[in-house]
C-alpha cells in the first residue's frame, strides 16, 4: 500500500514538472510567434513629402471661412493629424469616429481635408458631427502631399515636420503612426524590416 503511495506521489510530481515545461515551452513560442507576427500600420507609400521632412506650408481655408495655415511651424502646439477623408469613401465613414476617439486619447490636433463640393462636405460634417474639428475643402492641400487614396493621415510636430504618414484604415493604423514616431522610425513596417534579419 505504501508502495503504491509512493509510486503515485512520484507520478504526480513527474506531471507537474512535465506541466511546467510545456507552458514554459509554450510561452516561449508565443513570444517568438509574436515578434514574427507584424503588428498592423499604416501603408506608407512613396510619393509625397518624406518622414523627417519639412511639411508643405499651404495657406487655406475651413469650410467655416477660417483662416489657417495647413503644415509648417505651429509653436506650442500639440501633435497634428491631417485625416483625408471623402464621403464617397465607405472606409472613411468607418473610420471618422475613430479618428475622434483617438485625437481625444492622444491629445493630437485633429484636421480633416476633403475635396468635394461644400454642400457635400457640411452635409458628412453634420452626419458625423465634425462641427468641433476644422474641415479643408479643396485639392491644394491632398496634391501638396501626394494623397492619392483614402483614408489617408499625415502625424506632424509642432515643428511642421513630418513624423509618420500613411493609408489608414483602423484604429490600429492611426495609433501605429504614434507608435512610430515614439519609436524613431518611419513606420511599422520599417521596424518589422528591421527585424526580419535578427529572426531569420
Amino acid at each position: 500500500m505504501l508502495t503504491a503511495l509512493v509510486i503515485s506521489a512520484i507520478f504526480g510530481w513527474i506531471v507537474s514538472l512535465t506541466l511546467v515545461i510545456a507552458v514554459l515551452a509554450l510561452a516561449r513560442q508565443v513570444g517568438v510567434l509574436h515578434m514574427r507576427v507584424a503588428p498592423a500600420g499604416a501603408l506608407t507609400t512613396a510619393g509625397g513629402p518624406s518622414v523627417g521632412a519639412k511639411s508643405p506650408v499651404l495657406p487655406a481655408r475651413t469650410l467655416d471661412g477660417a483662416a489657417i495655415t495647413v503644415g509648417g511651424a505651429a509653436p506650442g502646439s500639440a501633435l497634428r493629424l491631417l485625416m483625408f477623408v471623402s464621403a464617397t469613401c465607405p472606409l472613411c465613414k468607418n473610420l471618422i469616429p475613430m479618428a475622434k476617439s483617438f485625437a481625444r486619447d492622444e491629445r493630437v490636433q485633429l484636421i480633416f481635408v476633403g475635396d468635394d463640393t461644400v454642400e457635400i462636405q457640411r452635409d458628412m460634417i453634420a452626419r458625423h458631427g465634425l462641427d468641433g474639428y476644422q474641415f479643408i475643402n479643396g485639392p491644394d492641400v491632398g496634391q501638396a502631399y501626394e494623397v492619392g487614396k483614402l483614408p489617408f493621415a499625415v502625424l506632424l510636430d509642432a515643428d511642421g515636420v513630418i513624423l509618420s504618414k500613411g493609408l489608414v484604415n483602423s484604429r490600429e493604423h492611426l495609433e501605429s503612426l504614434v507608435i512610430a514616431h515614439e519609436m524613431g522610425v518611419h513606420s511599422v513596417q520599417d521596424y518589422i524590416d528591421g527585424l526580419k534579419p535578427e529572426l531569420a
